[in-house]
């Protein structure tokens, strides 16, 4: 069960993602989730016309796969409110998908968009006196959107999108 969980996982990056055949999606996909999923795919595809996934580990257990992903791409259309900047940005994603009957059902997913807006130039770090040390719940950036992490519900077909705000000491951990 666990090595045919995962060969859906890899068709789904190798047909869906990486050759960009949408139609694939309904393949690998339950129903209820299948064109949210694909609307996804074309969003993102539009603002990065050669996309890529690159799977660097796949682990499975029963109809729970996990997987850490290389994504890659140049910023040629809007992405998140931004214009084209032509910059390239290769970042680590790590999702969690559940697969019943030989279909995706639900997937959760971890994408460091600090590291990608970075790249695209959209995000600055906020530069200080080398003596500034934060106040106790200061705020010490801001993006220019919360960074969304995004999930497709269980086979109820309901779809949820969470908002995740990053912590001024991460970001001011990742920023020097």
């Amino acid at each position: 069960m666990s090595e045919a969980n995962k060969a859906v996982v890899r068709r789904l990056i190798d047909e869906v993602v990486n050759a960009g055949r949408l139609d694939a999606a309904d393949d690998v996909f339950s129903p209820q989730i299948a064109a949210q999923a694909k609307q996804g795919f074309e969003l993102f595809r539009r603002a990065f016309p050669d996309w890529r996934e690159d799977i660097e580990e796949v682990v499975a257990e029963g109809n729970r796969v996990a997987a850490r992903f290389k994504c890659s791409g140049t910023h040629r259309g809007e992405f998140m409110g931004m214009p084209p900047t032509g910059k390239r940005m290769e970042v680590t994603e790590v999702y969690f998908l559940t697969v019943v009957d030989g279909k995706i059902v639900d997937f959760v997913g971890v994408e460091d968009n600090l590291a990608r807006l970075q790249q695209l130039g959209s995000f600055k770090c906020r530069s200080r006196p080398s003596s500034w040390v934060p106040l106790p719940n200061e705020t010490v950036l801001a993006a220019p959107r919360p960074f969304v992490l995004g999930r497709v519900s269980n086979a109820s077909g309901v779809g949820r999108k969470k908002s995740i705000l990053t912590l001024g000491g991460i970001i001011g951990t990742a920023c020097g």
